[in-house]
């Protein structure tokens, strides 16, 4: 090839080049019920589109021919259904994403699953969504898995979106079917907050509607499904938005270089800018834009660089760069809207972790306001969150961190909550906006601490946690050791179950929620002791592994002491102290731990005692000298 070709073929290639980066990008989903097309739709998209090669156009047919489900056709959907259960099962299971482009725009579409048990799933595709396909199977109408989709689609800040009645032709392209879903659909979504619905008539199978507008619909004059894609006004905000640059490393390769590693989050930054860091206010200036090893005037939203300051601050990752004129909410208490994930139901007053862009944390929801119907909008009194379903709560965390509102900002206003026993994503949350509680209030400062408390009475602070099952013989045991230790002259308190739902704890059940609670405030009231100087027994029966962390985690490091009074359950029926167990198997009694409610049992506590074949009495002594082999007492 000459020089003059080879010079022309580089034009050509850096022209098609600029042709692409100028195109704007469309992020969009497709949702719906189970078996509504969506996958069948996008595999037509790129089929019609001519975004497929032949070696794909073969796979396709050979894999049509396996798992198809489109008789003599080519099953479109094979070409997203990329798991080998998914093609056996003729569903969607995972978020499968593809890119492709037109003339006109470049797209990326996710493809979600409509099962009820992967809204998980659906949440994460529509997180970065613009628009959403919703698709309805026109002989079945409006369902509630395509109420529960849209209705996430809206809190997770797509206002666009497409509605696909799909398998028209399987009524006959009947225009009263689709006049009548449509109409449902309208009155469904009035308040959902939708900027555009566009209602469409396809058939994915037979392509009508979807690239080319059909000709056996004349009753439709309106765009074909990618026309109105590639139309659609879905300006990038984020660009406009305040800078929000948060730090998710801190680049020190040697002494003479710090820089500040993330995603610009919203806005743009320029060398020579002032910056402020959200938490502390502690000002400065840029000195360098950083894409990779080149440096840059300017970073726009989107970009993932690195940012030099002039001044020395000290910032670390979860910290926020952010404009010095409009800064974000900080705060440690927020209210937030969520979507419940996890089989296990969600607990007030349990602690999870929280999870944003940059940082992770623990947190408690304070507070479950209410629940939200799927079907009706409709605020519902609830005690907890079931898989599925959407609710508003009160998140109070362990410190403050910088955040916008989630209609303001989806990156900064967004995080998930992970299980911190399982490590499993257990819910999507959404920033609504601040609260100012008690934590508003400052500290008092006082001169007498626990130190000097503690050592009045010479003695280290400590709680004594024992958990075991009802008649394992804690409450014995506690009293017995409380009782050695006043002997000894040790400045003790006892908190007994029992004894606490008298006073502190009688307004509680037995459910669940209330035993978190239960031991929530337990665990709150023992630190005030340990803060007092106190050695505190706590006899509970604490059946939750989380809730025995919280209460280790509340108080100064090393001053937790697990102890797992260990009996077998068929000992402890036996015993039966009380006579609940016989009301408990017979069904008298609901919610007993052992029975009807679960009890986990501690996994590596720091003192296990087996009471079957030893005393109270002798069990009394192991602890005494565990404690004094410790340093608790002298």
């Amino acid at each position: 090839m000459t020089s003059s070709a080879l010079s022309v073929e580089e034009d050509d290639i850096r022209a098609y080049m600029a042709e692409q980066e100028n195109k704007t990008l469309l992020r969009f989903l497709t949702c719906g019920s189970v078996d509504d097309g969506k996958s069948t739709l996008i595999g037509r998209l790129l089929y019609d589109t001519k975004l497929i090669f032949e070696d794909q156009i073969a796979t396709l047919e050979k894999d049509s021919r396996r798992h198809g489900s489109a008789g003599e056709d080519f099953d479109f959907a094979l070409l997203v259904d990329g798991l080998e259960a998914e093609r056996e099962q003729g569903i969607t299971i995972d978020v499968a994403y593809r890119f492709f482009a037109t003339p006109k725009r470049k797209f990326i579409v996710a493809d979600t699953p409509g099962h009820e048990q992967y809204t998980r799933n659906m949440a994460t595709g529509a997180s970065t969504a613009d628009l959403a396909v919703v698709l309805i199977d026109a002989r079945k109408g409006v369902l509630s898995q395509t109420r529960r989709h849209s209705f996430i689609a809206s809190l997770l800040g797509i206002r666009h979106i497409v509605l696909a009645i799909n398998k028209i032709d399987l009524v006959g392209y009947d225009k009263m079917v689709f006049d009548r879903i449509v109409s449902d659909y309208m009155q469904f979504s009035a308040d959902l907050g939708f900027e555009t619905i566009r209602p469409i008539p396809v058939s994915a199978r037979f392509g009508d509607n979807v690239v080319e507008r059909s000709g056996n619909m004349p009753w439709y004059d309106g765009p074909s499904v990618l026309e109105h894609l590639e139309d659609v006004p879905v300006g990038d905000a984020t660009e406009a938005a305040p800078l929000r640059f948060p730090v998710q490393y801190v680049n020190r390769p040697n002494l003479d270089f710090r820089g500040y590693c993330g995603t610009l989050a919203s806005g743009r930054v320029r060398v020579g800018d002032q910056v402020v860091e959200a938490r502390s206010g502690r000002t400065g200036n840029i000195a360098r834009v950083l894409l990779g090893d080149a440096d840059l005037d300017e970073a726009r939203a989107g970009q993932s660089v690195t940012l030099t300051l002039e001044e020395e601050i000290d910032i670390s990752r979860g910290d926020m760069l952010v404009a010095p004129d409009n800064r974000p909410q900080v705060a440690d208490q927020f209210e937030a809207r969520l979507v419940w994930f996890a089989e296990q139901p969600l607990l007030p007053g349990r602690q999870y972790l929280l999870r944003t862009e940059t940082a992770e944390m623990p947190a408690t929801v304070s507070a479950l306001k209410y629940a939200l119907d799927i079907n009706t909008f409709a605020h519902e009194a609830a005690k907890s969150l079931e898989l599925n379903s959407v609710g508003v709560v009160n998140i109070s965390l362990g410190k403050p961190i910088p955040f916008d509102p989630y209609e303001e900002n989806r990156l900064t206003g967004g995080f998930i909550l992970i299980d911190r026993m399982t490590n499993a994503t257990i819910a999507a949350g959404m920033i609504t906006h601040p609260l100012w509680r008690a934590t508003n209030v400052h500290w008092q400062a006082l001169d007498i601490n626990r130190t000097a408390r503690a050592e009045q009475k010479h003695q280290k602070p400590a709680v004594l946690w024992f958990t075991g099952l009802s008649g394992s013989g804690k409450s014995t045991i506690a009293n017995l050791l409380e009782k050695r230790l006043h002997a000894d002259g040790r400045h003790t308190y006892l908190l007994d179950g029992d004894n606490v739902r008298h006073g502190l704890n009688r307004d509680l059940g037995f459910t669940e929620e209330d035993r978190v609670e239960n031991i929530r405030r337990v665990g709150e009231v023992a630190q005030l002791m340990t803060d007092a100087g106190l050695i505190v027994l706590v006899s509970f029966i604490s059946p939750f592994q989380a809730e025995r962390r919280m209460a280790r985690e509340l108080v100064g490091e090393g001053e937790f002491v697990e102890i797992f009074v260990d009996t077998p359950f068929e000992e402890c029926a036996r015993r039966d102290p009380k006579g609940l167990y016989a009301k408990a198997l017979a069904g008298e009694i609901r919610n007993f731990t052992g029975v009807d409610s679960p009890y986990e049992a501690p996994e590596n506590p720091d003192l296990r005692l087996e009471t079957t074949g030893s005393t109270p009495e002798d069990l009394v002594e192991r602890i005494i000298a565990w404690l004094r082999a410790r340093g608790f007492v002298a």
